[in-house]
């Protein structure tokens, strides 16, 4: 795993940490530790999801990406989420692979994927030669289906977008049951709280209205209640990160975090356009929760590493 070297010590201290700290649980239950059941060690692992999760076929991210020599984007500084979980077990995506291995990591998830989207994603890597034993899924889907709804809004009463939040949230439990059922082990995360992003913030001053942000975090609550509720809740099958609650206490405590800003975007251009030479003056993405106004920055992504890389090593699996 290589780290940025424009990251700050205490992230890039989280980051090696939490690797080290799951590296020695790896080598431990491998080595005749007092543990109950055989460690689960993937041989792949599958991404599945939406902006969170994809990389562009160059390696691009839609978060910040790294600069390494010669201010040349280096697809492996300020890693994904998903980067992290891949590099815990030695795996290499194919869109981000410098020393030329054999991919063992399959990128499956694109940007403004929604669920419905993610349930086609699977279908299509069931046409592609479907899953094998010991392979590792994770989800991460339902920012864009919440967007969505919440844009309809006031056009369409609240009452009616919370109830197909709902339904979504439901449709995307099925997705990692249908998994579980193709032989998969899954982690799963849910939404991280969409009323604490800038676009929130921002949605409160334009309209007007300080209740814009509360809504988006009623929308975020309904879709992973349901999700949380019809998975299949058994630590043999499925890890479920719960994000919304680790960014809320976040939002009470950024600096208990290693956070220093999560209010504001760190980007000053698109993504996936945006590197650590393009960042509003004076932030740094390992210290910044958001890239934009919705999607992550590195120390959001360092947040989600820690929480995935746990369920993967707890879990039976």
């Amino acid at each position: 795993m290589i780290f940025s070297s424009k990251a700050t010590p205490r992230w890039q201290s989280a980051v090696a940490a939490v690797l080290a700290a799951a590296t020695l649980g790896l080598a431990a239950s491998c080595g005749g530790s007092t543990t109950q059941y055989d460690p689960f060690i993937p041989k792949r692992l599958l991404v599945f999801g939406d902006d969170l999760s994809t990389l562009t076929q160059t390696g691009r991210k839609y978060a910040v990406n790294g600069l390494g020599v010669n201010d040349v984007v280096d697809c492996t500084l300020e890693p994904l989420w998903v980067q992290s979980l891949a590099a815990l077990y030695g795996f290499a995506f194919a869109e981000c692979n410098p020393t030329a291995a054999e991919p063992q990591a399959h990128m499956r998830a694109f940007a403004g994927a929604k669920v419905a989207d993610v349930t086609a994603q699977v279908e299509a890597q069931v046409s592609a030669g479907g899953f094998r034993d010991k392979d590792l899924a994770t989800v991460l889907v339902g920012m864009n289906d919440v967007l969505e709804l919440y844009a309809q809004y006031p056009g369409r009463a609240e009452d009616g977008l919370l109830a197909e939040a709902r339904a979504r949230g439901e449709q995307a439990a099925m997705v990692v049951n249908r998994l579980v059922d193709l032989g998969a082990k899954v982690v799963v995360s849910d939404l991280p709280d969409l009323g604490l992003t800038p676009f929130a913030i921002a949605q409160a001053a334009i309209t007007f209205d300080p209740d814009r942000a509360a809504l988006l975090t009623r929308l975020t609550t309904a879709f992973n209640e349901q999700l949380g509720v019809k998975v299949l809740l058994d630590g043999r099958y499925v890890g479920l990160v719960q994000a919304q609650l680790r960014f809320q206490a976040i939002a009470r405590s950024p600096v208990s975090f290693g956070l220093a800003n999560i209010t504001q975007a760190a980007c000053t251009v698109p993504l996936p356009l945006c590197t650590t030479g393009t960042l509003v003056s004076g932030a740094l993405a390992g210290t910044y929760l958001w890239a934009d106004e919705t999607r992550l920055s590195s120390g959001g992504h360092v947040q989600l590493a820690t929480l995935a890389i746990d369920r993967a090593q707890r879990n039976p699996f």
